[in-house]
Protein backbone atom coordinates (compact mmCIF):
# COMPACT_ATOMS: atom_id res chain seq x y z
CA UNK A 1 0.00 0.00 0.00
CA UNK A 2 1.52 3.18 -0.97
CA UNK A 3 2.14 6.08 1.58
CA UNK A 4 1.31 9.60 1.35
CA UNK A 5 2.62 12.06 3.96
CA UNK A 6 1.01 15.10 4.20
CA UNK A 7 2.32 18.74 4.93
CA UNK A 8 0.10 21.49 6.60
CA UNK A 9 1.74 25.13 5.49
CA UNK A 10 0.85 26.62 8.97
CA UNK A 11 1.04 25.59 12.56
CA UNK A 12 -2.06 26.71 12.92
CA UNK A 13 -3.59 23.37 14.95
CA UNK A 14 -6.86 23.91 12.88
CA UNK A 15 -6.43 25.27 10.48
CA UNK A 16 -8.61 25.65 7.25
CA UNK A 17 -5.74 24.16 4.87
CA UNK A 18 -5.32 21.06 8.14
CA UNK A 19 -9.37 20.36 7.70
CA UNK A 20 -8.62 20.46 4.14
CA UNK A 21 -5.83 18.18 4.64
CA UNK A 22 -8.52 15.98 6.73
CA UNK A 23 -11.07 15.90 4.25
CA UNK A 24 -8.49 14.64 1.38
CA UNK A 25 -7.75 11.84 4.22
CA UNK A 26 -11.36 10.95 4.14
CA UNK A 27 -11.22 10.80 0.36
CA UNK A 28 -8.12 8.62 0.03
CA UNK A 29 -9.55 6.37 2.59
CA UNK A 30 -7.85 3.14 3.00
CA UNK A 31 -6.54 2.98 -0.60
CA UNK A 32 -3.06 4.56 1.21
CA UNK A 33 -1.74 4.66 4.46
CA UNK A 34 -1.99 8.38 5.46
CA UNK A 35 0.43 10.45 7.78
CA UNK A 36 0.72 13.94 8.56
CA UNK A 37 4.06 15.35 9.29
CA UNK A 38 5.20 17.36 12.51
CA UNK A 39 7.67 19.81 11.74
CA UNK A 40 7.20 21.82 14.70
CA UNK A 41 10.75 20.92 16.12
CA UNK A 42 12.81 21.82 13.31
CA UNK A 43 14.55 24.66 13.73
CA UNK A 44 15.68 27.81 11.31
CA UNK A 45 18.04 26.83 8.80
CA UNK A 46 21.30 28.29 8.77
CA UNK A 47 24.45 26.82 7.39
CA UNK A 48 26.55 26.72 10.59
CA UNK A 49 24.29 23.62 11.97
CA UNK A 50 23.53 21.84 8.49
CA UNK A 51 26.17 18.84 9.30
CA UNK A 52 25.57 17.00 11.07
CA UNK A 53 21.69 17.59 10.79
CA UNK A 54 19.59 18.13 13.94
CA UNK A 55 17.69 15.33 14.77
CA UNK A 56 14.57 16.95 14.43
CA UNK A 57 15.80 17.45 10.48
CA UNK A 58 16.97 14.09 9.88
CA UNK A 59 13.64 13.08 11.09
CA UNK A 60 11.63 14.88 8.63
CA UNK A 61 13.85 13.84 6.13
CA UNK A 62 13.26 10.61 6.42
CA UNK A 63 9.67 10.81 6.75
CA UNK A 64 9.97 12.33 3.12
CA UNK A 65 12.22 9.34 2.19
CA UNK A 66 9.95 6.96 3.16
CA UNK A 67 6.70 7.94 1.44
CA UNK A 68 5.69 7.23 -1.86
CA UNK A 69 4.13 10.63 -2.39
CA UNK A 70 3.70 14.28 -0.32
CA UNK A 71 1.03 16.13 -0.14
CA UNK A 72 0.71 19.48 0.12
CA UNK A 73 -1.54 21.89 1.92
CA UNK A 74 -0.44 25.29 2.21
CA UNK A 75 -2.63 28.59 2.78
CA UNK A 76 -1.68 32.12 1.24
CA UNK A 77 0.34 34.67 2.96
CA UNK A 78 0.85 38.03 1.32
CA UNK A 79 0.80 35.75 -2.23
CA UNK A 80 2.76 33.19 -1.09
CA UNK A 81 3.75 30.58 1.25
CA UNK A 82 4.36 31.01 4.75
CA UNK A 83 7.99 31.16 6.33
CA UNK A 84 7.46 28.18 8.65
CA UNK A 85 6.63 26.03 4.92
CA UNK A 86 9.85 27.78 3.27
CA UNK A 87 12.08 26.71 6.47
CA UNK A 88 11.06 23.17 6.20
CA UNK A 89 11.52 23.25 2.41
CA UNK A 90 15.10 25.15 2.89
CA UNK A 91 15.82 22.11 5.21
CA UNK A 92 14.24 19.50 2.77
CA UNK A 93 16.18 20.81 -0.47
CA UNK A 94 19.48 20.57 0.74
CA UNK A 95 21.86 17.94 0.21
CA UNK A 96 21.96 14.94 2.31
CA UNK A 97 26.12 15.25 2.07
CA UNK A 98 28.16 18.01 2.44
CA UNK A 99 30.08 16.55 -0.64
CA UNK A 100 29.95 16.61 -3.53
CA UNK A 101 27.63 19.69 -3.08
CA UNK A 102 25.72 18.22 -5.62
CA UNK A 103 24.05 14.99 -4.34
CA UNK A 104 20.70 14.62 -4.05
CA UNK A 105 18.15 16.26 -1.74
CA UNK A 106 15.12 14.19 -0.68
CA UNK A 107 12.62 16.23 -2.35
CA UNK A 108 14.90 15.22 -5.84
CA UNK A 109 12.02 12.77 -7.89
CA UNK A 110 9.57 12.90 -4.61
CA UNK A 111 6.08 13.14 -6.28
CA UNK A 112 4.05 16.01 -4.95
CA UNK A 113 0.29 17.07 -5.22
CA UNK A 114 -0.46 20.98 -4.11
CA UNK A 115 -3.70 22.27 -2.59
CA UNK A 116 -5.05 25.45 -0.84
CA UNK A 117 -7.34 27.24 0.88
CA UNK A 118 -6.81 30.99 0.59
CA UNK A 119 -9.15 33.87 0.36
CA UNK A 120 -10.41 35.07 -3.52
CA UNK A 121 -7.54 33.62 -4.84
CA UNK A 122 -7.99 30.62 -3.85
CA UNK A 123 -4.18 30.16 -2.92
CA UNK A 124 -2.96 30.46 -6.69
CA UNK A 125 0.01 32.66 -5.23
CA UNK A 126 1.17 30.18 -2.60
CA UNK A 127 0.75 26.84 -5.10
CA UNK A 128 2.52 29.43 -7.72
CA UNK A 129 5.88 29.95 -5.55
CA UNK A 130 5.80 26.37 -4.34
CA UNK A 131 5.52 24.86 -7.86
CA UNK A 132 8.54 27.36 -8.68
CA UNK A 133 10.46 26.19 -5.55
CA UNK A 134 9.85 22.42 -5.88
CA UNK A 135 10.40 22.26 -9.73
CA UNK A 136 13.58 24.17 -9.33
CA UNK A 137 14.42 20.83 -6.71
CA UNK A 138 13.83 18.62 -9.02
CA UNK A 139 10.45 17.17 -7.60
CA UNK A 140 7.89 15.66 -9.66
CA UNK A 141 4.34 17.87 -9.28
CA UNK A 142 1.06 16.42 -9.52
CA UNK A 143 -0.65 18.91 -12.41
CA UNK A 144 -3.80 18.68 -10.93
CA UNK A 145 -3.92 21.35 -8.21
CA UNK A 146 -6.66 22.59 -5.75
CA UNK A 147 -7.64 25.75 -4.74
CA UNK A 148 -10.21 26.53 -2.89
CA UNK A 149 -11.61 29.94 -1.87
CA UNK A 150 -12.43 30.73 1.32
CA UNK A 151 -16.07 31.42 2.09
CA UNK A 152 -16.14 34.75 4.03
CA UNK A 153 -18.30 34.01 6.73
CA UNK A 154 -15.92 31.10 7.34
CA UNK A 155 -13.35 33.51 9.21
CA UNK A 156 -15.62 34.45 11.91
CA UNK A 157 -16.73 30.11 12.69
CA UNK A 158 -12.95 28.89 11.94
CA UNK A 159 -15.04 26.21 9.95
CA UNK A 160 -13.72 25.58 6.41
CA UNK A 161 -16.99 24.13 4.92
CA UNK A 162 -16.01 22.85 1.40
CA UNK A 163 -18.75 23.08 -1.35
CA UNK A 164 -19.34 19.63 -3.56
CA UNK A 165 -17.66 20.59 -6.32
CA UNK A 166 -14.95 21.77 -4.06
CA UNK A 167 -15.18 18.38 -2.22
CA UNK A 168 -15.16 16.82 -6.10
CA UNK A 169 -12.55 18.51 -7.44
CA UNK A 170 -10.66 17.16 -4.33
CA UNK A 171 -11.61 13.65 -4.95
CA UNK A 172 -10.34 13.90 -8.24
CA UNK A 173 -6.99 14.97 -6.99
CA UNK A 174 -7.00 12.55 -4.88
CA UNK A 175 -7.73 9.93 -7.76
CA UNK A 176 -5.22 11.42 -9.91
CA UNK A 177 -2.37 11.45 -6.83
CA UNK A 178 -2.72 8.01 -6.04
CA UNK A 179 -2.11 7.05 -10.06
CA UNK A 180 0.98 9.23 -10.34
CA UNK A 181 2.32 7.51 -7.35
CA UNK A 182 1.74 4.30 -8.65
CA UNK A 183 2.96 4.93 -12.08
Amino acid sequence: MAKILFIVGSLHKNGFNKQLAEEAKKLVGDRAEVEFLDYTNVPFFSQDDEYPAPDAVSAVRREVVLADGVWIFSPEYNYSYPGVLKNLLDWLSRPLEPFPAESASVLAGKKIALSSVAGQSAGAGTRGKLTEVLGFNKAELLDDQVGVTLAPEAWGTGELGLSDEDRAKLGAQADAFLKFIAE
